[in-house]
């Protein structure tokens, strides 16, 4: 059985796995691991996740009340929203919460990563909604965020940034770290004239090698609400059509302005 002291350097090393890719910057961000169904590891407040130490690592309860912190270090003021997780999914065993350059980006501009663009994305993530605006440490960003935990393993933060919890330390970080990725494609492929999705039926079949492997956790490829009632999955939605319809519209509104202005002698 793995240590404590041992979980706590994990945290620590995937604290800076996450501050060298840019994914946090000054202090922002957190991290915590279940230990049993009482006892929580979690980062402090105030502190760059980059520069942790093990003895920086305090334990919580599962209110999020102090049980252990060396002087000068006190729970993440967002614990509630970790506490939160593992309240309502008890397969849960770590959270990661960071502010990745890419995914905060769409977070901001109110945009759900659901386009369906790569095989890995499709199987390992699934689809990825925004929660409602909340203020930092308070109850309304774990109310906005419990909506979206019994059918999705990641969530992005609006305005905010990104939260990501699986079955472990490690998965946790890697969900964080391909949402991060997925969504730097997305935004480079819109550079390149909108990108080329997936269509219904290699979606469908990307879920199928989902459940073959038995992955665990959340995902549209046993879940959404839509397949179930036999609509086109979350992939699919009417989002990704909506952002269609947005896109073409604004490029008739960019084609009528040139001929006016080329009538105009402009």
């Amino acid at each position: 059985m793995v240590s404590e002291y041992e979980i706590k350097k994990q945290i620590c090393d995937i604290g800076k796995r996450i501050y060298d890719k840019g994914m946090v910057a000054s202090n922002d961000g957190n991290i915590s691991v279940k230990l049993n169904d009482r006892e929580f590891l979690c980062t402090p407040t105030g502190v760059s996740k980059g520069f942790m130490t093990p003895e920086y690592i305090c334990k919580v309860d599962a209110e999020g009340k102090v049980i252990q912190a060396n002087p000068g270090f006190r729970p993440s003021s967002e614990i509630k929203m970790h506490m939160r997780v593992y309240k309502n999914r008890p397969d849960v065993n770590s959270v990661v919460h960071a502010h990745p350059m890419y995914a905060t980006g769409f977070a901001i501009a109110g945009v759900p990563l659901t386009q369906p663009i790569m095989p890995e994305a499709v199987i390992a993530l699934g689809c990825v909604p925004i929660a409602e605006y909340g203020t930092p440490s308070t109850d309304e960003i774990p109310d906005a965020v419990e909506k979206y935990l019994q059918c999705f393993d990641a969530v992005l933060l609006e305005n905010h940034g990104a939260l990501a919890y699986s079955d472990s330390l490690l998965n946790a970080y890697h969900k964080m770290e391909s949402l991060e990725f997925y969504a730097q494609l997305l935004f480079i492929s819109r550079q390149l004239g909108g990108p080329k999705e997936l269509d219904e039926r290699q979606v469908e079949r990307l879920y199928e090698i989902r459940r073959q492997f038995g992955m665990k956790g959340k995902h549209p490829a046993d879940l959404c609400p839509n397949a179930k009632s036999g609509k086109l999955s979350c992939h699919n939605c009417g989002v990704n059509k909506t952002s269609s319809a947005s896109a073409a519209s604004d490029d008739l509104v960019a084609q009528i302005t040139k001929k006016v202005m080329e009538q105009l002698g402009k």
